[in-house]
């Protein structure tokens, strides 16, 4: 497993074996006070590696440092094959592929999860897609169908089009009926944008982002999805028609994409434009908002995992979809275990298409050096 002892670089992400019969659990099993009667032992095959990994590392990830503290095992997202079962689970039985969902400690061989957090892997979905797909596509439905209400042909504008949550919301809106228009920032990203299902593709590293936005779409948006914070939260919102939405889930420009030290730290210049975005936030007038018609909201999933039905709603349809096809999983760049640093290295470039994912077995169950 992966532990990190306390916030840095990535000389934190520290490879550690697991002792015999050992495992990592998410800190939900212990919140909710979950029976080991309702769970299950997963022996991993791969975990997702997601933005707020990186946050966690560098110790400024809010419901990390509330539930966890240090060390900290990262991750929110696996697949394995199940070890044991608990004596209360029905649904699954020892040799199952599976794929689920934790509060933290995915980055591990062995995992403990409650029962009602993972799902079988359908036979036509690779284990790599299973453990790479889930963080991704629930921010993605809580976003389009649990804080909107859209209509088929709403034009909606979706930043970092080409990444993790992005190209979900992508195919999910589309799938909606819903114009898409992607925002991606480097030109190697336009065709993955359409490929998802975006109408238009504004690569702002060529084109004034928000000149293109108000061409394609003058009367503004029934949605922007903004995960970028305070680069572009402002203008987001002016771009939003009447009766529209705001969905904010992130705020990666508040982070630097690539550190200006070699080995992954925050370095005093990181620290002082962090301070500065932080102090320098949009902030949203109640008042001026209920004359605009416009309405903000934002949410954070690793805050909700004891919102046990959501959960259970939001994976049978997860699976549902990318079993059928509707939703895909096309560009996944994998690491093993141990090449954690490389992973998070290419993640903060800003460079990476799609998911990267941290394989922890072969094929014959054998550990990934």
């Amino acid at each position: 497993m992966i532990r990190i002892p306390s916030a840095g670089g990535y000389e934190k992400l520290v490879y550690t074996t697991l002792p015999e019969c050992g495992y990592t659990k998410g800190v939900n099993i212990e919140q909710q006070e979950i029976s080991d009667s309702d769970c299950v032992v997963v022996e991993t095959y791969a975990c997702g590696v997601n933005y707020a990994d990186i946050i966690i590392r560098w110790g400024l990830y809010k419901s990390a440092t509330d539930f966890v503290g240090w060390p900290i095992t990262p991750g929110f997202e696996f697949s394995g094959t199940i070890k044991s079962v608990g004596q209360n689970v029905k649904d699954f039985i020892v040799g199952d592929k599976v794929a689920g969902l934790t509060c933290f400690g995915a980055y591990t061989t062995c995992i403990k999860a409650p029962a009602y957090m993972i799902r079988k892997v359908p036979s036509n979905v690779s284990m790599s897609t299973a453990a790479g797909f889930l963080t991704v596509a629930a921010t993605a439905y809580y976003a389009a169908f649990e804080l909107c209400k859209l209509r088929v042909t709403d034009s909606v504008l979706v930043h970092s089009a080409a990444g993790g949550v992005g190209s979900m919301l992508c195919q999910m809106l589309r799938n909606a009926g819903c114009n898409v228009v992607g925002v991606v920032g480097a030109t190697h990203k336009v065709e993955a944008a359409k490929n998802l299902g975006c109408l238009s593709v504004i690569d702002k590293s060529v084109h004034n982002l928000w000149e293109e936005a108000k061409k394609i779409a003058p009367n503004g948006y029934a949605a922007i999805f903004d995960a970028n914070g305070v680069e572009t939260l402002k203008d987001s919102y002016n771009h939003v028609k009447p009766g529209g939405r705001l969905i904010s889930y992130g705020s990666a420009t508040l982070f630097p994409r690539s550190t200006k030290t070699s080995n992954g730290e925050l370095s005093t210049y990181n620290w002082l434009k962090l301070v500065w975005n932080y102090k320098n936030r949009t902030v949203f007038d109640p008042m001026e908002m209920t004359s605009s018609n416009k309405s903000v909201m934002a949410f954070n999933l690793s805050f909700m995992f004891g919102e046990k039905e959501l959960i259970k709603e939001c994976l049978d349809i997860l699976f549902k979809w990318i079993s059928e096809g509707s939703i895909k999983l096309d560009n996944i760049t994998e690491y093993s275990l141990r090449d954690v640093a490389n992973a998070h290295r290419d993640l903060e470039s800003g460079n990476s298409v799609g998911k990267i994912v941290l394989l922890t077995r072969d094929e014959n169950s054998k550990n990934v050096e």
